[in-house]
């Protein structure tokens, strides 16, 4: 019985922290990081887990008992097949961990959009869903595209079902290298609901690593072959389209 309740209480936390991996918009600035992150050259970053090719490391933040990590990933993949993965807007379900619902809505474009996503928790313990805003820029010199996913809780009406998460911070960074695709992936969530803050940030080191084993996966299924990356004069990414035939 003590084992199936801790199981029981692990599946829960688990099923919780996944939902910090939910995902995945014009630019002014090229810029590195997100003002609401911490930086992902900072000295603070501590190591906790490699496996293979994706490290996760992690950080205290100010005022918060709930920890940023950053993921730090050499996918065997090319840059386009993920770029393919990411605009789809109900990709999530196919790579982000205990994601159940995806899709976007609201007016929107390929710079700035919105999505709302929902993740999918064991009983007792309630869904809780996202309303994201989803800002893409890039840089045509380095070929880097970065992807901002920022909370947006007043966009859509509430569910009493459903717990909204109302504050979270997200940043993707793809670079193409000789061999795919090195990125970066740092994000900070405050969770709604009572749970213990020492067991949320050991399991947060689990998550990422399980989403990117399945990212890395999905981007080669044939429907997100044969994309590229399609620069604008200004030098900013401007769409990601099929490959002619």
């Amino acid at each position: 019985m003590i084992t199936t309740r801790v199981r029981g209480i692990r599946g829960i936390l688990g099923g919780f922290v996944s939902l910090l991996a939910t995902l995945s918009l014009s630019i002014h600035a090229y810029a590195e990081d997100d003002p609401a992150l911490p930086p992902m050259n900072s000295e603070q970053w501590a190591l906790q887990k490699q496996v293979d090719n994706i490290r996760i490391y992690t950080m205290d933040q100010p005022g918060s008992g709930f920890q940023a990590f950053k993921a730090v990933a050499e996918l065997n993949v090319p840059i386009n097949n993920l770029m393919a993965v990411m605009i789809n807007p109900e990709s999530c379900k196919e790579w982000v961990h205990n994601c159940s619902e995806s899709f976007a809505f609201s007016k929107g474009n390929f710079h700035d959009r919105y999505a709302y996503s929902v993740n999918d928790m064991p009983w007792p313990v309630s869904d809780r869903d996202y309303v994201l805003r989803i800002r893409t820029r890039g840089n045509a010199e380095t070929g880097e595209v970065i992807m901002d996913l920022n909370a947006t809780p007043g966009m859509r009406a509430e569910l009493n079902s459903r717990v909204r998460v109302d504050r979270s911070n997200t940043l993707y960074r793809f670079r193409p290298t000789d061999d795919g695709t090195h990125m970066v992936w740092v994000q900070h969530t405050e969770p709604n609901g009572a749970l213990p803050e020492w067991l949320v940030n050991q399991l947060v080191v689990d998550i990422p690593i399980k989403s990117l084993q399945a990212l890395e996966a999905v981007a080669r299924k044939t429907k997100y072959l044969g994309y590229r990356i399609q620069w604008a004069a200004d030098g900013n990414i401007k769409a990601v389209v099929p490959e002619p035939p």
